[in-house]
């Protein structure tokens, strides 16, 4: 009889540092947005409903310069692609037992560092476990972004511009260690980089919005990456 871990106290338990990890980063989101004349409701709701920091960020960005709803939506999808496949490979994981509306709320839930934790802690998971390793970051996700908008309007602007930079620094932190470790990554990224730096000289003579920029950009250098550095299946 293969173990099943259902408890919604351990998933608590497990979800804390993550939660702890999601408030710096949606303070800063809290704070971008509603520096640049979001409402405060307005970004908590996104923050509750989504729970995808890449994804908020650069939607935030086509919001602001008022992109259009397709430029929104193909950036979304294919930003957010990667948590169709992580629930994907989740669901060969969760409990037998879990019906299909429990596998639909618990999809909501799955971001990067929780479907790391849920796959690799222990053989099977039940949806106890799961709700409550997703209720711990989904509640610091949407209250960092309510910290971080409230306090933008009690901060002082050189505080505010301070801290505005910090998702900057989050991305190169992301980005760096892995480049650094692989010539593929290193070489991927600096193609984006100057695909990136092409069309921003280019703009007087190919006007494309930054979402658009965005979406090619996206495109392009993932596809050079998947065609000339495939990731080679190891065979049991």
């Amino acid at each position: 009889m293969e173990h099943v871990q259902n408890h919604f106290m351990q998933g608590i338990k497990d979800g804390v540092p993550i939660g702890l990890g999601y408030i710096s980063v949606s303070f800063t989101f809290g704070m971008m947005a509603v520096s640049q004349g979001m409402p405060l409701e307005v970004a908590v709701l996104i923050s509750l409903t989504n729970l995808t920091s890449a994804g908020q960020f650069s939607g935030l960005a086509l919001i602001m310069a008022q992109g259009s709803y397709i430029e929104l939506a193909l950036s979304q999808f294919i930003i957010n692609l990667r948590y169709a496949l992580m629930s994907l490979s989740l669901s060969q994981k969760v409990d037998r037992k879990m019906t299909t509306a429990q596998r639909a709320i618990v999809s909501y839930g799955v971001t990067d560092e929780i479907f790391a934790l849920a796959s690799s802690t222990y053989e099977r998971v039940g949806k106890k476990y799961m709700y409550g390793l997703i209720a711990f970051p989904m509640a610091c996700w949407t209250l960092g972004t309510f910290i971080g908008g409230a306090a933008s309007t009690l901060l002082p602007e050189s505080i505010r511009s301070a801290l505005s930079i910090a998702i900057y620094g989050m991305f190169l932190a992301i980005i760096i260690p892995p480049a650094e470790k692989f010539r593929s990554v290193r070489i991927v990224l600096i193609l984006s980089i100057i695909m990136s730096c092409i069309f921003s000289l280019l703009q007087d003579i190919l006007p494309i919005s930054s979402g658009f920029v965005i979406i090619i950009c996206t495109v392009a250098a993932s596809g050079f990456g998947a065609y000339f550095f495939p990731v080679e299946e190891v065979s049991s």
